[in-house]
């Protein structure tokens, strides 16, 4: 059996966590669940569940996974990043246990349930991530925002499949999209700044749809003006890409997150610059009195 270390991280996550678990138990040597501070059932569950629970406060996703990567930087074999609101399709808990390839790093593909449809169309999901990799040969981009696996080394993929299907309210996806917005300007304002390091996955090598998406994203709707580019990614998507087709939940989720969360990042963009423009704040203190995140010692 492949030696594999799950890494969940997780705040008030009691709705998810056991199925998280449940869905890589029969795979894993071991369960590392990362909390950051959770005030419900999260961590009684993932210790009554099998999972060792250990605890780090919260600066952002990248600074956490790569905490616990440091933790268990010993374990032998592989290391596969969940999210506490995913679990692992049996496909791919089969393919995983029949055992992987000589590789330092796997793509699986990924595909998403908005509450409690699946997003079918609109062409954005399945898609190819990189979520297993030998322990040692990975890490978490440093970002603040969408950020991805780096593996050095050759790669392969699995056809297997990880499915995210949230089942909190659309309160809360429309409050965490809220805060993704804010956490996306600042690294749109630390492109062009340059206020604290940040990586890069880099070159269209292989399978990396990620760095693909990245690059239009950078280099193309990047350079659109503000506000018009998201209707016309909305456009894209929902009319040539055919999001239309699907269920009327799934619509909700195009409209919702092809739409409305990316205009929220160019809203939040021009308060900043304006605020900037006013104040003659530089973007550090710009990002601290209008977003409130305290980006500390990290930025200068």
């Amino acid at each position: 059996m492949t030696a594999l270390t799950v890494i969940i991280l997780t705040k008030d996550e009691s709705l998810h966590i056991t199925r998280a678990i449940a869905s890589v138990q029969a795979i894993a040597t071991q369960i590392i669940v990362v909390d950051s501070g959770s005030s419900d059932d999260t961590v009684m569950l993932a210790r009554d569940a099998g999972a060792t629970v250990l605890h780090h406060p919260w600066i952002n996703y990248a600074t956490q996974f790569n905490w616990a990567l440091q933790h268990i930087s010993d374990a032998p074999g592989w290391v596969l990043r969940l999210d506490a609101d995913e679990v692992v399709s049996p496909e791919l808990a089969a393919q995983i246990s029949a055992g992987l390839p000589e590789v330092n790093g796997i793509y699986v593909r990924r595909s998403m349930c908005f509450m409690g449809q699946p997003v079918r169309w609109g062409g954005v999901f399945p898609i190819q991530v990189l979520r297993l990799f030998r322990t040692g040969a990975g890490h978490c981009e440093n970002r603040w925002m969408d950020e991805h696996i780096v593996v050095t080394g050759p790669k392969a993929a699995l056809s297997g499949m990880i499915i995210d299907d949230n089942h909190k309210s659309l309160d809360w996806w429309v409050a965490k999209h809220n805060a993704y917005a804010s956490r996306e300007v600042v690294d749109i304002l630390n492109r062009t700044h340059r206020f604290m390091p940040q990586e890069n996955i880099g070159g269209l090598r292989g399978r990396q749809q990620a760095a693909v998406k990245r690059w239009i994203k950078d280099q193309i709707y990047a350079r659109l003006p503000g506000g018009l580019r998201a209707g016309l990614y909305f456009f894209y998507r929902y009319i040539l890409r055919l999001g239309f087709l699907d269920g009327r939940q799934a619509r909700a989720f195009h409209v919702l997150q092809g739409f409305w969360y990316r205009y929220l990042v160019d809203a939040k963009l021009a308060e900043i610059r304006r605020h900037m423009a006013i104040s003659g704040d530089d973007p550090k203190a710009a990002i601290l009195a209008v977003l409130g995140i305290d980006l500390g010692a990290g930025a200068s």
